[in-house]
Order: C-alpha cells, then sequence, then structure tokens
C-alpha cells in the first residue's frame, strides 16, 4: 500500500512538473510573440514616418529629431514586450541589463530608418 501511494506521489508530481513545464514554455512562447508584434508595430509606424511628405528634404539630422520623437506609443510597447521577453527567457539575468537591451533594440530601429532615409533621399541640388 505504501509503495502505491509512492508511486501516486510520483507520478501527481511528474504531471505536476510536466505541467509547469508547458505553462512556462506557453508563457516564453507567448512573450516572444508579443515582443515580435511590438517590433512589428513599432516599425510600421516608423515607416509611415519615413513615408509622410512633411519629412522630404529634411537633412539627416532632422529626420533623425523626427523619428525620435514619433510613434511613442509603439516604442514604448516594443519596449516593454521585449523586456517582458527577456526576462521570461533569462531570468537569471539583472532585469537592468534586459532594458538595456531593449533600449538598443529600439535605437537600433530608428538609426536603421535614418539610414534608409539617407540612402533613398533625392541628392541635394
Amino acid at each position: 500500500m505504501r509503495m502505491l501511494m509512492l508511486g501516486a506521489a510520483l507520478v501527481m508530481m511528474t504531471s505536476a512538473a510536466t505541467h509547469s513545464a508547458r505553462a512556462d514554455d506557453d508563457d516564453a512562447k507567448g512573450a516572444q510573440k508579443l515582443a515580435m508584434q511590438g517590433r512589428d508595430d513599432y516599425w510600421h509606424c516608423l515607416a509611415r514616418e519615413y513615408s509622410r511628405h512633411s519629412n522630404q528634404g529634411l537633412s539627416e539630422q532632422e529626420f533623425g529629431h523626427s523619428v525620435a520623437g514619433a510613434c511613442p506609443s509603439e516604442r514604448q510597447y516594443y519596449r516593454v514586450a521585449l523586456l517582458d521577453y527577456l526576462t521570461t527567457q533569462y531570468p537569471d539575468i539583472d532585469s537592468g541589463a534586459h532594458l538595456a537591451t531593449a533600449n538598443r533594440a529600439v535605437e537600433s530601429a530608428q538609426r536603421d530608418i535614418v539610414t534608409a532615409y539617407v540612402k533613398h533621399r533625392p541628392p541635394a541640388k
């Protein structure tokens, strides 16, 4: 009888651990999906900023300043979603390091859109 109870307890513990691992995996996949959605939303907003007629003719510095202030809600959502994903994936790493990584990702997106703007604008007359 005692062996049967011990066996049942082991099965329950294994089942709980498996369920917990699956839940953690689902959490990580959900966090990854939200981070990717945040990235895509931010990029689409930056692309709209890039396409604005009012931005044509701006210098690189002026356009960079415009992009830095554009899309505040999309930028913040991307930052927070990426931070959540990094925290889920790497819980043992300091949250300050995750925030720095998320901030670098936002800065990289801004830098990339400014680079595309500079490369594709018509030459000065």
